[in-house]
Order: structure tokens, then C-alpha cells, then sequence
């Protein structure tokens, strides 16, 4: 390939980068004509799934001039990722649950006090070395995940900044510190009690 295509090649995809929505922005999109709820997940690096949840709509019509609710972008990766700690933190719980211990993943990369990307959230340790979830510490996050599980992690992606802000989850019969149950409860589903 002779310099001046690597050149094109390179810039392309840099200015593709860049132009892709960032996790923790949100987006809003004007519909043009021949657009479709396709093209513009395609555009936005995004799922026709979470496009339909955060715009609250089950067909595929759209009006051109319009403007829609684009979430934030979430890396195929990232989602995966997720999916499997929901799937082993949450497994037997009921699917609101499950949308919830996503939700928190999302409410952490949001908070100033926790890192600012899903992976180092999820492989975040404490100063003693333990880390932040029970299933990255035992090995279970390196299980697989079930379709139900990538849909409460689209559901948490499509509603994100949404809900009580909710940035830990335990189960009340399991957990061994006292710390967590200090802090303020804001919703109880299944087994885990949801706090900030």
C-alpha cells in the first residue's frame, strides 16, 4: 500500500473515532430522510434494541426531522463483559435485578470516586487487593452469560443516568461488612438490596 492510502486509510479512521460518542455522553439525533432505526445504530456504534428502549418505541417508524435519544456507546466488549458479571452476580435473580447490578456498573464509570471505564470499574481492587465484585475475585466472571443477561446490560446502557444512582449492591444475608450496610438503601430486588 504506498504512503499516500495509509495516509487517507489512518485519517479516516481517526476522525471515525472521534466522532463516536464517548461512554457518559449522551446524544441526540435529528432523523433525515432514508434514515432508519438501522443506519443510525450502525452510526452510533449502538444496538436497534437500546435505540428502541431509550426512545421508548417497539416499530420502526420514524419521522423525518424528528429528534431521538442516542445512548451511550458501549463497546461490544464492554457489554460482554458486563453480561458476565451480571450473569454471576445476579444469576437466579429476577431480570429487574439484573438491569440494576448493570445499572451500577454504569452509575460507577459516572462517579467521580471510581474509574472512569466499565473494565477498570469491574477489575477495580480495594487498597487490601480484594477486588470490587465477588466474581472477579473467585474466577465466576470468566463464565459465560445468557441472552437475558445482554438484555438487562442493553436495558441499563439504553436507560443510563436514569434511576436512584444506585453505586453498590449486596445481598443482606451474605455480606460480611458492616461498612456496606451504612449506607443508604435505595431499592430492594430479589436477594440484593441496591444503595448509594
Amino acid at each position: 500500500m504506498n504512503k499516500f492510502k495509509k495516509f487517507i486509510l489512518t485519517a479516516t479512521l481517526s476522525l471515525s473515532i472521534l466522532a463516536m460518542p464517548t461512554a457518559g455522553e449522551a446524544a441526540s439525533y435529528t432523523v433525515k430522510q432514508g434514515d432508519t432505526f438501522w443506519s443510525i445504530a450502525q452510526q452510533y456504534g449502538t444496538t436497534i434494541a437500546n435505540l428502541q428502549i431509550a426512545n421508548k418505541r417497539s416499530g420502526s417508524y420514524l419521522v423525518t426531522g424528528e429528534s431521538i435519544k442516542v445512548p451511550d456507546y458501549v463497546s461490544k466488549a464492554d457489554k460482554e463483559l458486563m453480561a458476565k458479571l451480571v450473569h454471576a452476580e445476579a444469576k437466579g435473580e429476577p431480570y429487574a435485578g439484573k438491569v440494576a447490578v448493570a445499572t451500577v456498573i454504569l452509575n460507577r464509570v459516572d462517579h467521580k470516586e471510581f474509574p472512569n471505564a466499565i473494565k477498570e470499574v469491574i477489575y477495580e481492587r480495594s487498597p487490601g487487593g480484594y477486588y470490587a465484585f465477588t466474581p472477579v475475585q473467585n474466577g465466576q466472571i470468566n463464565g459465560g452469560y445468557t441472552a437475558e443477561d445482554m438484555k438487562a446490560v442493553n436495558e441499563a446502557i439504553a436507560f443510563r443516568g436514569q434511576g436512584s444512582g444506585s453505586i453498590y449492591f449486596y445481598n443482606p444475608k451474605t455480606a460480611d461488612s458492616d461498612w456496606i450496610t451504612t449506607r443508604e438503601v435505595t431499592v430492594t430486588i430479589g436477594n440484593h438490596r441496591f444503595a448509594k
